[in-house]
């Protein structure tokens, strides 16, 4: 089992700055694969950023250039840090983790006024 926790969320205007947090527990020395995707109000879940152990990253195009994933040593820490934010990025942030099967997060509420 892992176990995902969330913080950073919160309310920004746009061109503004977050950073979100995921702290895992559990069995982490078999994540392989941390990330995070977004759930907008009548919108299906989207993909954000992931990022492997070995450190490779990929992001949706929507966030490229904005946005960057990224760990701490141990790697039971994934941070988003998300630059020039849009109204458009408004969405519950999920962190999820890929160990034996997929796990997530609980979410964080993000939202960007205009």
């Amino acid at each position: 089992q892992v176990q995902l926790v969330e913080s950073g969320g919160g309310l920004v205007q746009a061109g503004g700055s977050l950073r979100l947090s995921c702290a895992a527990s559990g069995i982490i020395y078999r994540i392989n694969t941390m990330g995070w995707y977004r759930q907008a109000p009548g919108k299906q879940r989207e993909l954000v950023a992931t990022i492997t152990s070995g450190g490779s990253t990929n992001y949706a195009d929507s966030v490229k250039g904005r946005f960057t994933i990224s760990t701490d040593n141990a790697n039971d820490t994934v941070y988003l840090q998300m630059n020039s934010l849009k109204p458009e990025d408004t969405a519950v942030y999920y962190c999820t983790a890929v160990a034996t099967m997929r796990y997530w997060g609980q979410g964080t509420q993000v939202t960007v006024s205009s």
